[in-house]
């Protein structure tokens, strides 16, 4: 990658000026002008009052430090003390040979070498409540998650996925409750999840209205199922593969699969003396009949143990901490859930370290809800949270409206089928992270199917659109792959890679920029700057279409040499959707 191969040059430059040079190094990043060269290193001006000396002369020291000739046509000094970097037009053509020649679905593809420190990371995410369907409000924590652990693994890293189901909480007091109480057999035997989904709306309702009779039941048989009553258990193990499978079924939609589903429910059993271990270690006390873990400042406390003696949440959360950092010995956690619960998560990681868990890395990935186009929370004119299920489905019609009027490929029915159900899901996907995560965002059908914009209906229209010149031109991309492999490795086949105007130097720029874009998403855990320069590309490409015929080049050494920059531009936004967890589609 560019920018990694510019940082270790200065960083053995500023050795010799300052002992902490890699604190800089984040100061180099790509030039938003092109007019002012391809990067920019700023590190002249902070480092002026720690040196002494006037910026500009800073940076003229560097400059005489680096050792990158190799790397950059020019190299100046511009304003203040700015380092404008113009690449050298062989370096960059090396790298795209290097890129274009790299094979697919292995370490090292699009020519990115995978980080030189590994760690590892369990990513926690998604984690609905079972026996009730998934609905959008799980949409973020799922994509999020998805996209991330995408990112990392594409990067080199260890990770391990765990799905922390909600399968042993008071909702399930509610349906059990409602499960004896409530439920229509024969609905139950035709459509179990949305019978059970039924019940337990039922008693939230009664609960809601003040019923508190039917309250004190819910808890009362929470409480038995907590302590292995069998009518109980039987109910709950009835009940959970129905609630699985509906589960999987999304998760199959959104082609998502997790290396562990373990629930609240592995863990109980634990709960008892891992809260007898926090009493005795005198990191939890009791107050008024529950216990909690209180902390300083008078920050809220957390409960582990009600008065009742039922468990809670965050009870569970630190047996699946130490769980798994003694089974998996991670460097990283990650928690992705919704900013409300920014509190729970802040007196988790407040508790580990009382229980002396220091050498973990705990970080609470928050986001934003989705809002309806009234502002307020996304949901069906019924007032009812819309289901995940539904919602895919709509988007998958609303895309298929789309194909059959834009069908200019003469798709059959079957691949109209096919390219909706990838163009509807790609879109929910896209448009959730391409949001920046803390914010909330308003979700409307048809500005995430647009053909035009930030879209994942413009990416794949992009991508799609290379794969129709190929198809046009009858080019054997393997072919042309190898040719140009033989050129990088000195034995010619009579092709030549060029650049004979700006929008195919430009283009080929952007897309050496892919391994430090999924780098900068994954600093702070934020796929929206990979969907920005996804989006980059998309519109760099599209300038050089215009720009540039392909087919009806001028000789053959141009055309091969333009078709090489569409295949990888193909390439990296197919691998770049993917890492969002978005698929592709040949034809438009």
């Amino acid at each position: 990658m560019i920018l990694e191969q510019l940082k270790s040059r200065f960083a053995n430059a500023l050795h010799g000026i300052v002992d902490d040079a890699e604190n800089y190094l984040d100061l180099i990043r790509p030039s938003q002008d092109d007019r002012f060269g391809d990067y920019q290193a700023n590190i002249a001006m902070p480092l002026a009052k720690k040196l002494a000396k006037p910026p500009r002369a800073i940076a003229n020291q560097i400059i005489t430090q680096l050792n990158a000739d190799d790397l950059y046509e020019s190299i100046e000094v511009a304003g203040a003390g700015f380092i404008n970097i113009k690449l050298n037009e062989q370096f960059l053509i090396s790298q795209i040979l290097k890129a274009a020649t790299s094979p697919d679905g292995l370490t090292g593809e699009l020519g990115i070498a995978p980080v030189s420190q590994p760690r590892k990371y369990i990513v926690d995410y998604s984690g609905p409540n079972v026996a009730k369907p998934m609905h959008v409000g799980h949409l973020r924590s799922t994509v999020l998650g998805n996209a991330i652990t995408n990112m990392l693994r594409f990067r080199g890293h260890h990770v391990i996925t765990d799905n922390h189901l909600g399968d042993w909480g008071t909702q399930f007091g509610m349906i059990i409750l409602g499960f004896k109480n409530y439920l229509n057999l024969q609905e139950y035997k035709k459509q179990p999840v949305e019978e059970l989904n039924r019940v337990y709306k039922l008693v939230r309702q009664l609960i809601d209205n003040g019923n508190q009779e039917i309250e004190t039941n819910v808890l009362a048989e929470t409480a038995k199922l907590h302590n292995g009553n069998t009518e109980n258990l039987n109910i709950w193990k009835q009940v959970m593969p129905h609630a699985l499978n509906e589960i999987e079924q999304i998760y199959n939609r959104l082609n998502i699969k997790f290396d562990y589903t373990l629930g609240e429910s592995f863990y109980h059993h634990v709960l008892p003396d891992l809260v007898n271990d926090l009493l005795k270690r005198g990191i939890a006390k009791e107050s008024e009949g529950a216990v909690g873990v209180f902390f300083e400042d008078n920050d809220p406390p957390m409960l582990v143990r009600k008065k009742d003696g039922a468990f809670l949440y965050g009870t569970t959360d630190i047996a699946t901490l130490q769980y798994r950092i003694e089974q998996f010995c991670p460097h990283t956690i990650l928690y992705l859930t919704d900013s409300r619960q920014s509190l729970h998560f802040e007196q988790l990681f407040k508790c580990a370290k009382k229980l002396g868990i220091n050498q973990v890395e705990l970080l609470h990935i928050k986001f934003g809800a989705v809002l309806g186009e009234d502002g307020k929370p996304f949901k069906t004119r019924s007032g009812d949270t819309i289901g995940l299920n539904g919602l895919l489905d709509e988007a998958e019609a609303h895309a298929l409206q789309i194909v059959k009027s834009n069908n200019h490929a003469n798709l059959t029915e079957p691949e109209q089928l096919e390219t909706a159900k990838q163009i509807g899901i790609g879109a929910i996907i896209y448009a959730d992270l391409s949001q920046n995560r803390e914010s909330d965002y308003t979700f409307s059908y048809d500005k995430m199917l647009a053909l035009t914009g930030n879209t994942a209906a413009y990416m794949q229209y992009a991508y799609a659109r290379v794969q129709s010149i190929f198809a046009k031109g009858g080019i054997n991309v393997q072919d042309l792959r190898a040719d140009f492999g033989a050129e990088l490795s000195g034995s010619a086949r009579g092709v030549e890679l060029r650049f004979d105007s700006a929008a195919e130097r430009r283009l080929a720029l952007e897309i050496l920029k892919f391994g430090d874009a999924v780098d900068f998403a994954l600093k702070d855990y934020r796929p929206n700057l990979l969907t920005t320069y996804l989006f980059d590309l998309a519109n760099h490409y599209s300038t050089f279409f215009e720009k540039c015929p392909v087919l009806r080049a001028e000789n053959k050494h141009i055309k091969n040499s333009r078709l090489l920059l569409c295949d990888l531009t193909a390439k990296t936004l197919k691998k770049g959707l993917e890492l969002l967890g978005i698929k592709t589609v040949e034809k438009m």
